[in-house]
């Protein structure tokens, strides 16, 4: 089970019982780089999976409507997988993820943001204010900066793997890590709703409006 690191209540998240989490897969089978023909259609596969990734951001849109139906455990360990991956300053991975999924924990959230939107579930993307990189001049340090990146790279993922998501922020920091039974040393970036739009959902109609790169660049 997937539980806090305070008070171990985050419920019910359980890894995928299959080899395909990562300690089990370390080892994989050198492969010789392509060359001519297959080089050519491994180039031509590339560029493809540029193009969706093009679409992927493209289209990915904050989803306030979720149906009832429950994120797949293969497609949440993918998201997460993308999380755990991203860059953070001196590789020091101060980011700690909690996935909600218990009726009781999301009750709780509920009481200090209305933006869940019925998602079933939401993930807390947290980080050690005392594991960070603090920059030249001391005014700033690592930690808000690496937590979007993981989450930044969770949200798209989402996207990737077809699950709708919102990123909310209209919360008291403070008031979440209590209802939450963090640490005193972690402090919450972000919520992040992840689900299944419900009927009628789609995006706000400003969502596409973008201001032209000129403007700034």
């Amino acid at each position: 089970m997937m539980h806090t690191r305070a008070e171990r209540k985050m419920l019910p998240y359980r890894q995928p019982a299959r080899e395909a989490c990562f300690k089990e897969r370390k080892m994989l089978p050198y492969r010789q780089p392509a060359r001519g023909a297959a080089a050519r259609t491994a180039s031509l596969d590339r560029k493809e999976n540029f193009m969706e990734f093009k679409e992927v951001i493209r289209n990915r849109y904050s989803c306030k409507k979720y149906s009832d139906r429950q994120v797949e455990a293969e497609k949440l360990e993918a998201i997460l997988q993308a999380g755990r991956l991203a860059p953070t300053a001196k590789n020091l991975q101060e980011q700690h993820i909690y996935v909600i999924q218990s009726p009781e924990i999301l009750a709780k959230l509920d009481a200090v943001t209305p933006c869940r939107y019925g998602a079933p579930t939401v993930i807390a993307v947290a980080f050690d204010k005392n594991n960070v990189f603090t920059y030249p001049g001391g005014k700033r340090d690592s930690g808000v900066e690496d937590a979007t990146i993981v989450a930044t790279h969770m949200i798209l993922a989402a996207a990737d793997e077809g699950v709708n998501s919102c990123w909310i922020n209209y919360f008291d920091p403070d008031k979440a890590a209590e209802q939450l039974g963090l640490p005193e040393n972690e402090e919450v970036l972000m919520l992040m709703d992840l689900g299944y739009a419900a009927e009628g959902a789609g995006p706000l109609p400003n969502h596409g409006s973008r201001k032209e790169l000129a403007e700034t660049v």
